[in-house]
Order: C-alpha cells, then structure tokens, then sequence
C-alpha cells in the first residue's frame, strides 16, 4: 500500500475533553509536528427538531437523543467520566503538561470562524475515498452519516476503539473451575451498568447507527487493549528511549498518571487503547489484500454483534427514552416496540438500573447477537506476542510503538522551550513592602468572561486600598476547571505571581455521586450551553486567552502524599492547591485582629463550603455577592436563566448552586448583595468602550477592550451570543467592593431567601421573605456614568500596570538577548 495521507481531524465534544481545550491542544501539537495544513473541526450549532430533522452543522455536544436545538443539555451518558482529578480537568491540560511543553503556533480557536465537525467531514470525505478512525463517541460520525448518505460511498473502512464483547478477565468459582467476570466494561461503578465501555457508552445510539451502516467496520475493544497496557518493561525502555520531543510529550504525562495510581496497578490497567487501535488499523491498511484483517499486532476474528440502546422491556414508556415518549411516531422512525423502544438509562444513579450485587442496564453494550440485529464485524481480541522470544517487551506493538515514536521522520520540530533561543520561566512579583496594605480581599470567581475584567480592576486598585490576599475558583459555573491556568496568565501579566489561587470543587452541592465522588450530576449545570457563548469560548476567553503572556504557573496533577495523592511526586511545591487550602493559608497569615472580605463573581459552592469551617465567620469582614435576581421589586424584571425559559426569576449564579446558596444566606456573616437588577444599568457595551478609546492605553485597558469589543460584535452577529451583557454587569461588584465616592452608591436593607428547593421554575430565585429572610444589604442605586469613567480610568492607570504585555512580548523576550530584558521585579524558575 502507498504511503497513508491523514486528511483531518474532528473533535468529539462529549466524551474525555472540552471543546475549547481540546481544540487548541491539538493546534499546538500539529504545530509541533509541522502539520499545520491539517484542518481540524469542533462542534457546531445546528440542531436537531422534534420531528427529527438534523439541521446543518449540530456540534455534537450531546448524543443524538438528547440534542435538541440547544448546546446546553443534559449528562446522561457523559456524568459516567469524572469532571476534575483522573477525568476532563486532567484531559484537557493532559496533566498539567500541555503548556509546559507544547509551543503555541499561530491557529487558535477563534468565535464564528473554527470549521465545525460536520463541516470538515463533509469537506474531506467528499473529496474521496477515506477511512475513518473513531476514538471517542460516535455522535459526529453518526451525525454524518444520517445527513449525507449520497456519501457513505466514500467511506472505504471505519476502525473504532470502544466496546467490550467478551470478558477476558478469568477467575475461579467456589468449586476451582475458570468463569467469565460478570463486569466487562469499564464504567465505574459497575452497580448500574457493568457491561459498557466509555466510548460506546457515552453515544450508544449513534454508535448503533455508525455499526448498522454498512460500511465494513473493525472494533478494537477492551478484551485486545486490556492485554496490552503500559507495562512496566515496556515503561522503562520508553524512559531510555525519548529521541523526540512527542516522545518526551507522551511519557511525561505517562509519568504523572502513574504517580497519581495507587502501587503498580498503573502497569496492569492502563493501557495503549487509543495508540493500539492506530496501529492495528495502519498495519491492517497496508495487507489490504488480506480480507481477514491480518495484521502484526493483533488477532483478529470476525464476530455477529450490536450496540444496545436501551433495555428490556420494550416498548415500555417510562418518560426515560425520547425517542418515544411524547411522540405518536418515534423520533428517527425507530420502531415503537423495537430495540431503541426500551428503558434508556438516565445517570449512573439510575433506580431502573441499580441492582444489588450487579447493575442490570447494558446501554453502549457490544454484545454478540445471533438475531437480525447483529452486523458482521471484525473484532481484534489481542495483542500479539513478540516476535522476539528473548526480548524484555512482551507484545510486538511495544517495540513497533517505541519505533515510531522516536523516529527521525517526520518528527517534532521544538517543544516550547528549544522553540525560543532565550525561553526563561520567571515569576514576577511587587515589591510592596514599604506600603501600606489595605483591607485583605478574597476573590471567588467562575472565570466568566466578566470576571476577568473584575480581576484586572481589583489588580489595578492600589494596594494601600485593595490588598488582595487569594483567588478562589469555582468549578461549578461558566468555565471548565482546566481554565484556571488563563487566571494566571493574567496574574503574570499583571506581575502578581504572588497570588496564591485556589481550585473548587467540580460539582454543586448534593450533585456528586455518593458512592464515587469523582462523578456527579449536572441538575444545574446543564444550563450553560456547551458551544457558543458558553463553555467553548470561556474555556478560550472567546479566543483572546492565547494572547496572554504564559504563566509558569499552571495547573498540575502532580501532588504528593501529605495531600492525599498515593505518592510524592517531582516536584510537589508545584501542586495545584485547592480552594480551602488558599483560604486556610490567607487566614493562617491574617495580620492580628484583621478579617478577610470576600467577593464573589460565581456559584457560591466555594463559600458554603468555607463557611462549614470551624470559627470561619469569625474571620471574615464581610460577603460582596454579585448575582441573584429579587422578583418583583423594581420592575417585574425577569432574571436571565435564558435556557430554562420555565424559571422566569433566577439568576446564574444563584442556580447554579441554590443549596450553597441558601447556605450563605442563612448563614450570620453580613453580605452586601449586587443584584441583576442593578447589573443591568451598567451593562452598556457602547458607553463603556467609548470612554476606553478615550482613556490611556495600558496593556490592561488594551485587552479589556479587546475582550469588550469582541462580546458586542459578536451580540450583534449570531443569536447564540444574546446574552453577552451578562458579562458585562459582573464588573460591578468589585466597583462597588473599592467603594469610590463619585458613585454615589445606595444600599436598603431587605429581608432576602433563596428557594433551593422545589421544581425549576423557582430554583434559584430571590424571595422577600419577612419572617424567614436573613437581612443583606441590597445595592439599589448608582451614578452609571460616574461607574464607566471610573472603571476606564482604573485601568488606564499607568501604576501597578501590566509587566508583560502579550505572548508577542513575551516571544520578544525569548529571543532577546539576556542583557536586553529588564522587567519588573522577577525570580527565575
């Protein structure tokens, strides 16, 4: 066979990574390889009707029967994949190694201009024959084929990894003879469906219609990528073999997953699933003339199997399949009482599903059918032997994998650090020692788009007024956790390396699974769209956070022993703390008699869960509360929960978290409450980038404005982006918190609950309530004009300004010579 030509890439949005992560991480990788001509395609928002029509460009974000005409959605299938530790959090930075390694190319994810999935597939399959590799959900293939069957001509092959036909685990019963294991998939825990592997799972429908298409299909799944994991042998001759830099990337983030396993378990379970299934396939396509799928590394055999969709009985309507419940005739022509017409689980706590002793759901199931249902495949059902008897490397693939990984063809051009002939890692800290400190500050934050601007202002506020002492992060709102790192970017920039900040927990209070706390509902969650204006663009700052300057501080997994991780690792002063260990610290270091205020920006699950502490009020001044609608009291105002149109009062940020919430509000610390009421009058994308033109241009103020400016274009150029004022309003909370004057602020004092229980259509909302309410103090008026000039001014401020002021000066800087740079006041790394 000739030489294999890769065409494009696509990246699945609902399984392992989040789309604005996974974007740009593959960017910077092909730009390593010198692979820039290859076009790469994330989600869409197109959406699928009631009646079933697939409208052009759906992003994937959902398995196809739950899209609807929203990214936002339910969880499904996805909460079964831990969101933080060993889950997407560590996926989507690849451990805290991606942007320690990785150079940083010219491509970026940009709002309204990234190819979607659907439009590179289509792009590319129509220019000729392909084959196709899928390595996660099979929602955008499926998509693919449903909308374009005229080319499914074109699709010469599809090589999947994922599924679990047969167990190839062994053991013996009472009686000493060898049985199956009952559990062959790999979810956890296996006590609703101890039979699905993720990738399957996480879209069973849509990897039912990719099988069922016709096309001739190979499955690599758990029973041939379980005999192959990352040995230990195999693992030490990767050690001594690192010639190129991919292979340097690989064993590094190898290398902090192993340190995060418990013993040697790492070498027994994880395994080279995705990297098998490459070579598998690539071995296979060049014995094309072989019809068995002879190939070096793996044996194969062919195999009657389906994908289960739903369980048994069928046809039962139960509310938890829409595919048929509401419908006279079934979603996508399915039959009302064929294998789709079952019970489809709903959440790794399903009730249906829960069984003592073994889960009884097989959703996302590969299982061996001798029915009409069953579509011939070819299955690999492991890895082959080495060819070389004396050899340490048990299975042929190690040492093809070793082999090409290190190769001098094609190989990686630099990692970020030979990138740049001067390339320095240094922290950059103020001298305030011979100032006076203001009241300390705590800053909680869900890293929205407005409150990076929130940051850069209390960054800029002087010191002697503002001191702020720690950041807190919330998980629970409109950012992923991985973007923490763009937090200390914009910590770098501004020369506060300083600051400590601190990662909140993944999951909203009572959300988590009780039995696994790794995994968790999304009750709340699901209402911030994935795509869009929501997830996609503040996991990127809508595409500006590249034009930061790089943090050496980042997230890592790496931890150590005094902090529960099973081993110390390299390094653990650069672990990743979290948000009760900032807060713990800012108190430990509190001056005698001071107390801390606190600001909030988010969800208040940060907040509750310092409030449990033991003598915690004690310590704190006060609450700033950006967020909460009060019903009924200025205007018959309606809140801004635009993807739950049912709940016409709340707000985001009380939603998100209504039970953390209502802890705060029962709680006997003071909170000063900026509602959206109040955001709203100060949510002016004209007026407050007309006074930035007009203001001096720090490098602070110049990327405020960016940001501001690319919100308002693209309010005005695309639906999904309506909403974009929200962000806007956030600033005013820290306006308020420094307290200037010229603003003339007004506070009454109203007797505030929050209904955390219920239905969605009051969750989240703010009640007056006479006899129940707890008394906040409620910004109810302030000079919006004085409010624009004041925050423009702030940041045009050439004192406590940025030290360095984009990636571009910061590339500058790298390829300078030494005794050029004189920045700020630094410590090299």
């Amino acid at each position: 066979m000739g030489v294999i030509i890769w065409q494009a890439i696509t990246v699945n949005a609902n399984g392992w990574s989040e789309a604005g992560h996974a974007i740009n991480h593959l960017y910077d990788i092909l730009f390593m390889m010198g692979r820039d001509d290859i076009p790469v395609g994330v989600g869409g928002e197109g959406g699928i009707l009631p009646n079933g029509t697939i409208l052009p460009n759906v992003g994937g974000y959902q398995p196809i029967i739950d899209q609807g005409m929203s990214t936002a959605g339910e969880c499904r299938y996805r909460q079964a994949i831990p969101v933080a530790h060993r889950g997407r959090l560590d996926v989507n930075s690849n451990y805290g190694i991606r942007k320690a390694f990785l150079p940083q190319g010219g491509r970026r994810y940009t709002p309204l201009k990234q190819p979607t999935a659907q439009q590179v597939m289509i792009d590319t399959i129509s220019s000729g024959p392909t084959t196709v590799f899928l390595m996660g959900a099979h929602t955008n293939f499926a998509i693919f084929l449903m909308t374009n069957p005229h080319l499914k001509k074109n699709v010469k092959h599809i090589y999947a990894m994922g599924g679990s036909v047969r167990s190839n685990c062994l053991k013996k019963d009472g009686s000493g003879n060898s049985i199956e294991c009952a559990d062959i998939g790999n979810l956890y825990p296996q006590d609703s469906n101890p039979y699905a592997e993720f990738n399957i799972f996480s879209d069973p429908f849509a990897a039912y219609k990719v099988l069922h298409s016709g096309i001739p299909f190979t499955l690599i799944p758990l029973d041939a990528t379980n005999t192959i994991p990352v040995s230990k042998s195999f693992f030490m001759e990767f050690e001594r073999r690192q010639d190129t830099y991919e292979a340097k990337y690989c064993l590094q983030a190898l290398k902090i997953i192993r340190y995060t396993w418990l013993g040697d378990i790492f070498y027994e379970q994880y395994c080279m699933w995705d990297s098998f299934l490459v070579g598998v396939a690539l071995s296979t396509m060049r014995n094309s003339h072989n019809h068995n799928g002879e190939n070096e590394f793996a044996e194969m055999q062919y195999m009657n199997i389906t994908v289960v969709t739903s369980n048994k009985p069928y046809g039962a309507l139960d509310g938890s399949n829409p595919l048929i419940t509401g419908y006279s005739i079934p979603k996508f022509n399915v039959h009302k009482n064929g294998v789709h017409s079952g019970h489809v689980q709903m959440g790794m706590q399903d009730p249906f599903c829960l069984q003592k002793g073994k889960g009884k759901c097989q959703d996302g199931y590969t299982k061996e059918d001798t029915g009409e249902d069953a579509v011939r495949v070819l299955v690999a059902v492991k890895a082959k032997a080495s060819h070389d008897k004396g050899s340490s490397l048990g299975r042929e693939f190690y040492k093809s994998f070793l082999n090409v990984i290190n190769s001098p063809e094609r190989s990686g051009r630099f990692d970020i650090r030979s990138q740049y002939p001067n390339h320095k890692e240094v922290l950059y800290k103020p001298d305030f020692e011979k100032k006076m400190r203001g009241n300390p500050i705590v800053f909680d934050m869900d890293m929205s788009a407005g409150d990076f601007l929130a940051l850069l202002y209390l960054l800029k506020l002087p010191v002697e007024l503002i001191n702020l002492k720690g950041i807190l992060i919330s998980s629970t709102g409109w950012a992923t956790p991985a973007t923490i790192d763009v937090v200390y970017d914009i910590l770098h920039m501004m020369g506060r390396d300083d600051i400590p900040v601190g990662l909140g927990d993944a999951f909203a209070v009572g959300q988590a699974n009780p039995s696994f706390t790794d995994i968790g509902d999304c009750k709340y969650s699901k209402a911030i769209p994935h795509g869009s204006g929501g997830y996609l663009d503040s996991d990127t700052l809508y595409g500006l956070a590249r034009d930061l300057p790089r943090s050496p501080r980042r997230y890592t997994a790496a931890n150590f022993v005094k902090y529960g991780a099973p081993r110390d690792i390299e390094n653990p002063e650069l672990r990743q703390p979290s948000a009760q260990d900032v807060w713990k610290s800012v108190v430990e270091y509190l001056d005698p008699g001071s107390k801390v205020t606190i600001l909030t920006n988010g969800p208040l699950t940060n907040l509750a869960q310092i409030l449990r502490l033991e003598n915690a009020s004690s310590v704190i001044q006060g609450i700033h509360i950006v967020g909460g609608h009060i019903g009924n009291v200025y205007d018959n105002s309606k809140g801004n929960l635009f993807t739950v149109p049912l709940n016409k009062y709340a707000e985001f940020n009380m939603f998100l978290d209504p039970l953390a919430a209502k802890e705060v509000f029962t709680s006997s610390v003071g909170i000063i409450l900026v509602p959206l009421q109040m955001q709203r009058r100060v949510s002016s994308f004209s007026t407050i980038l007309s006074r930035m033109n007009a203001t001096t241009q720090t490098p602070e103020l110049v990327f405020a404005r960016c940001l501001l400016s690319r919100l308002w274009q693209l309010q005005q150029q695309h639906y999904r982006y309506h909403h974009m004022d929200i962000f806007l309003g956030e600033i005013l909370g820290a306006v308020t918190l420094a307290g200037n004057p010229h603003l003339n602020q007004t506070f009454t004092s109203k007797p505030l609950k929050v209904l955390a229980d219920g239905d969605v259509t009051v969750i989240g909302e703010i009640t007056i309530d006479e006899e129940q309410g707890k008394q906040v103090k409620v910004l109810e008026n302030i000079n919006s004009q004085a409010y624009y000039d004041h925050f423009t001014r702030v940041l045009g401020d050439h004192r406590q300004s940025a030290v360095l002021a984009s990636f571009h000066e910061q590339e500058r800087l790298w390829t300078s010579q030494p005794e050029s740079i004189n920045i700020g006041h630094n410590q090299k790394l």
